[in-house]
């Protein structure tokens, strides 16, 4: 079973942020850019468990004032005949409007159900949240968010009692450019277009979850970040080898380091014969890295 990280309560904050005050006032409180480093403030951040999620950011108006304000701004603005979603792109991305994009609820979704609610912990992060919600061509472009996890919103905050998570890396996963960085040469292969778009959907059902867990952190980090999963598969693809499951297990080598073996299993559509392959992966901290690249693995 999945090992959930805690979340820590027994911290005594002597300076407020936003996760650990939330609760206590209606409006919380605003991080300053500054609390960008996780050595910054006293509120007990660092013990915050640690979330690395895909999703879709959408942004909601908190309350009908702030929805009134952007319907007024839209009337005279240009951008009135433009669809919904790219006249709300073009209007708060204006740096006029930011003063109303900074008061936005920003959400992080999955199939629609929003997950986290996003808080930025640096002014650089409003232009990124911005860009996450530019209309896209491919509907599976994905956002990838690092941050630390916190307690749940209260209901006043934008009406979803989800968990808040402050952000520390924020970042856009565009499929197409993504595909390219695999093999550049076969990009337009039809045949292994239609092949790394079926793994592709198959290593983001492996990552739908919400990624607080050590072994969810590890699976979500392999889907964006190791590009060998996908060589891989392209390579056993040839020989009529599909990627039929992923596995994540604690790693014996775990000691003083939290380490999650991924073990990845491909199995022959013709004969049914499975070959397995895995990939050691250091969770300790908010960045996960490689610890061993992927081989052959042999049940024990």
């Amino acid at each position: 079973m999945d090992q959930s990280v805690q979340e820590s309560s027994s911290a005594q904050p002597q300076k407020k942020c936003s996760a650990c005050s939330a609760k206590s006032s209606p409006e919380g409180s605003k991080t300053s850019g500054n609390e960008k480093s996780e050595n910054k403030g006293t509120c007990g951040l660092k013990s915050l468990p640690y979330v690395y999620v895909l999703g879709q950011i959408e942004a909601r108006f908190p309350n009908r004032s702030i929805e009134k304000e952007y319907v007024q701004i839209l009337e005279r603005s240009k951008s009135a005949n433009f669809e919904h979603q790219q006249a709300f792109y073009s209007v708060l991305s204006q740096p006029e409007n930011r003063y109303l994009a900074r008061k936005l609820s920003w959400i992080l979704t999955k199939e629609g159900v929003p997950i986290y609610i996003l808080l930025p912990t640096g002014p650089e992060d409003l232009d990124i949240l911005l860009d996450a919600i530019r209309p896209s061509a491919c509907s599976l472009d994905r956002q990838v968010v690092v941050g630390r996890k916190g307690p749940v919103a209260p209901p006043e905050m934008c009406g979803q009692e989800v968990p808040m998570v402050l952000v520390d890396h924020l970042y856009s996963l565009e499929y197409n450019n993504f595909m390219k960085s695999i093999h550049p040469e076969l990009v337009a292969d039809e045949k292994f277009k239609a092949a790394a778009l079926e793994l592709f959907r198959r290593m983001m059902q492996i990552a739908d979850n919400t990624g607080s867990t050590e072994k969810h952190r590890a699976l979500n980090y392999l889907a964006v970040r190791y590009l060998a999963i996908y060589s891989t598969a392209a390579e056993k693809l040839e020989n009529s080898f599909s990627l039929t499951s992923a596995e994540a297990i604690p790693s014996r080598l775990s000691d003083s380091r939290k380490i999650i073996s991924v073990v990845f299993s491909f199995t022959n559509r013709e004969t049914g014969i499975m070959e397995k392959y895995f990939v050691r992966v250091d969770v300790t901290e908010e960045f996960p890295f490689i610890v061993t690249k992927m081989a052959p693995y042999y049940d024990r």
